[in-house]
């Protein structure tokens, strides 16, 4: 199964020759506060959020990376905020939203009575309307360059995930990260209670 957003491999920390052409900075408090209303899964459907159609629960073990990275959750997205493009081979669109206080992607952990508890929100722009629109790197958050993902044709592995080339960036907000809270996965997050 194919998910949404998960860590490549190369983080994106700057080639040398890489400049970053947007970089926000953001108080976590204050973003904690703008988005805390998403706790209610039925708030974030409201406001045009659908969960990922795969239906899948990131975890890093079940994607070939270390097991002991931890996981992400259940995605949820926008697509309006994504400007998903045509269903295609690969998934692309033209988004180039870059907002935290507004995420275009939600992600939960499932509980065991079912429920979904909020554990961060991300950003994606895809790689080639980021360029288009004149940046000249990755976006950067908090003094961090955002995640880079895309398929390596080397390998048997699909490194994006069905996804056209992006960047993607996890803040975890609701959910401690032992590794920091800008990573991608988060040890303190499972899918033990998933169930597609």
């Amino acid at each position: 199964m194919k998910s949404l957003c998960i860590l490549s491999v190369a983080l994106v920390l700057g080639t040398g020759s890489a400049t970053i052409a947007f970089a926000d900075d953001y108080d976590l408090d204050a973003l904690r506060a703008a988005t805390e209303k998403y706790k209610d899964v039925n708030v974030a459907l409201a406001e045009g959020f659908i969960q990922d159609p795969t239906g899948h629960c990131v975890t890093a073990g079940a994607e070939g990376l270390p097991a002991e990275w931890g996981g992400m959750g259940i995605h949820y997205l926008r697509p309006d905020l994504l400007k998903l493009a045509a269903p295609s081979e690969r998934v692309d669109g033209n988004g180039t939203h870059t907002d935290f206080t507004q995420p275009a992607i939600l992600l939960y952990e499932p509980q065991a009575d079912g429920s979904l508890e909020l554990v961060a929100i991300e950003n994606l722009v895809f790689k080639k309307a980021w360029d288009a629109a004149g940046h000249g790197g990755p976006p950067m958050i908090n003094g961090r360059s955002w995640d880079h993902m895309a398929d390596n044709p080397d390998t048997d592995a699909d490194e994006a995930h069905n996804f056209m080339p992006h960047y993607d960036q996890h803040v975890w907000l609701f959910r401690k990260n032992p590794s920091g809270d800008l990573m991608p996965f988060n040890p303190a997050v499972n899918c033990d209670h998933h169930s597609k």
